[in-house]
């Protein structure tokens, strides 16, 4: 009897819990889709990069870019299936012929598929969760989801230097360096946030609609925003610029996914993987 009552109780959870554990790479992404406040888009770049949507997941891992490295290291703790925020191919639309005869693409391509990884873009959808994805793990990481609960493009924090902004920012990300524009001993409060890289004129309407005196920005073409926060000093008005770095800027918001994602899948291990930036600084 008491078999017999642990099974009729236990039973449901368990087959519950196997069910979890055997999620395929369309059922974790229509779990994360579902989430959505909106109609989902007929034009997106959040698609499959290799792959196969049936595939049974064994583990996940979030990151900015699928690197070698990053791919290599899913392979050690036997995970599957990756959701990267960016191209795998190097490219907006994940173009593999984008350069004909490409042997790094060709080599990448290889290493997926004789360990059966699937790569899924998160990019469209996690922008457009309420709030952000990207923004929302960039302001929990910074600690500034308290002055910016709605993680809006523009919000106040306590008027301060821009350096110890910089400083801030540095710690709280773990950042090595930050390239900037204007006076370090200058202060601030409104703050325009833009991680990644939106471009000049998303960054500048944003800026100018919420009379910013500090933008932030992933990156940004070096003869669009830098150059008009430029002139504008030069004309007198209080206007500064920190350049975080595109990897820098969204990879909180990959981490931040994962702990998201974590408590849906409960069988399924979620591990964020940070890709780092490509550079070396002499």
């Amino acid at each position: 009897m008491k078999t017999g009552a642990l099974g009729i109780i236990g039973t449901p959870v368990l087959q519950s819990f196997i069910l979890m554990e055997n999620l395929t790479v369309n059922q974790i992404i229509e779990k994360i889709l579902s989430e959505l406040p909106e109609a989902r888009q007929n034009e997106t770049v959040d698609t499959l990069k290799s792959g196969s949507g049936d595939q049974v997941v064994t583990g996940i891992v979030t990151t900015m870019f699928a690197t070698v490295q990053v791919i290599r290291e899913a392979i050690k703790i036997k995970a599957n299936f990756i959701i990267a925020h960016e191209p795998t191919y190097y490219n907006h639309l994940d173009d593999t012929r984008w350069v004909k005869n490409n042997i790094v693409v060709n080599e990448k391509k290889e290493l997926l598929e004789k360990n059966r990884i699937t790569i899924w873009r998160f990019h469209d959808y996690w922008h457009r969760m309420k709030p952000d994805g990207i923004k929302q793990g960039f302001l929990l990481k910074a600690g500034w989801s308290v002055y910016n609960p709605d993680a809006d493009d523009n919000f106040r924090i306590p008027t301060q230097k821009m350096e110890e902004v910089i400083n801030h920012l540095k710690e709280k990300l773990n950042i090595p360096h930050i390239r900037y524009i204007g006076n370090k001993s200058a202060t601030c409060s409104n703050i325009c946030l833009l991680p990644g890289a939106g471009g000049g004129k998303s960054q500048l309407s944003s800026a100018i609609a919420g009379k910013a005196d500090l933008i932030i920005v992933g990156e940004s073409s070096e003869w669009e925003t830098p150059e008009y926060v430029r002139d504008a000093r030069a004309f007198g008005f209080s206007v500064s610029m920190i350049i975080l770095g595109h990897v820098f800027s969204e990879d909180p918001g990959m981490d931040y996914l994962a702990g998201w994602l974590q408590p849906k899948i409960p069988g399924i291990p979620v591990n964020h993987i940070a890709s780092g930036e490509p550079f070396y600084w002499a």
